[in-house]
């Protein structure tokens, strides 16, 4: 078992997981954070830091396109162990949003630290 980031972070990234992580395994994309699955140790630590409940184990159904797409980031993106200052300012306006995939998603990866 693993945790993967869904959708529910795309524009709200508020980067609380990322402060209780042990072995930090969080990658940061321009607006959301993904988990290497290979580096999760499944302490569930994270999840229940995440205000936007983005952060689910994936034994859950229906993740499996998230566990793709944790896995495919965080081999591109940047390394985050810290949780820096960049919650976007209508983070609260987009928690809870759907289809935000589809809408916001951005590949670029973010600056990481």
């Amino acid at each position: 078992m693993t945790y993967v980031v869904t959708d529910a972070c795309i524009r709200c990234k508020y980067m609380d997981c990322v402060e209780v992580c042990p072995v930090d395994c969080f990658y940061e994309g321009e607006n959301m954070l993904v988990i290497n699955p290979s580096e999760c140790i499944d302490c569930g630590v994270c999840e229940p830091e995440c205000p936007a409940e983005a952060i689910l184990p994936d034994t859950e159904s229906g993740l499996e396109q998230w566990l793709e797409l944790n896995t495919t980031y965080s081999a591109q993106w940047p390394n985050v162990t810290r949780k820096l200052d960049q919650t976007p300012d209508d983070a609260d306006a987009m928690k809870g949003q759907t289809g935000k995939f589809e809408k916001y998603f951005s590949p670029e990866p973010g600056a990481g630290d």
